[in-house]
């Protein structure tokens, strides 16, 4: 088992709002490449789908992140994309499960397997 927190969150981009998303995308990517507790941050692209697979050492380092989400980033994100389906994955301590919840956030508990 792992302490690690992940998601997949998917959300549908307004076609006509490529470039700002680019724009806030490449901005969001170096911010949170700064975050020490962030192992992964990867975005993907089908059409108008946006697909961002996001890990965290533990659920305080994800923490960070949502804060820095929150103050720099949440109002111009929420702008250009729509919320589809958002999956937590991993020990999500009640702080973070109360952070993502209003977004739908769906959170699946690991009962077996490992990380290497």
């Amino acid at each position: 088992m792992t302490n690690d927190i992940y998601w997949l969150l998917r959300l549908d981009l307004n076609p006509e709002k490529q470039s700002e998303f680019e724009a806030l995308m490449a901005e969001m990517v170096a911010a949170t490449l700064e975050e020490t507790g962030a192992k992964t941050y990867e975005w993907h692209q089908s059409d108008s789908g946006i697909h961002i697979y996001e890990r965290y050492a533990s659920s305080d380092d994800a923490m960070i992140h949502m804060q820095n989400f929150g103050v720099n980033f949440a109002d111009r994100f929420m702008s250009l994309l729509t919320p589809v389906q958002f999956d937590v994955y991993g020990p999500a301590n009640n702080d973070l499960q109360t952070a993502l919840s209003p977004v739908g956030a769906v959170f699946h508990k690991q009962i077996g397997g490992f990380d290497r």
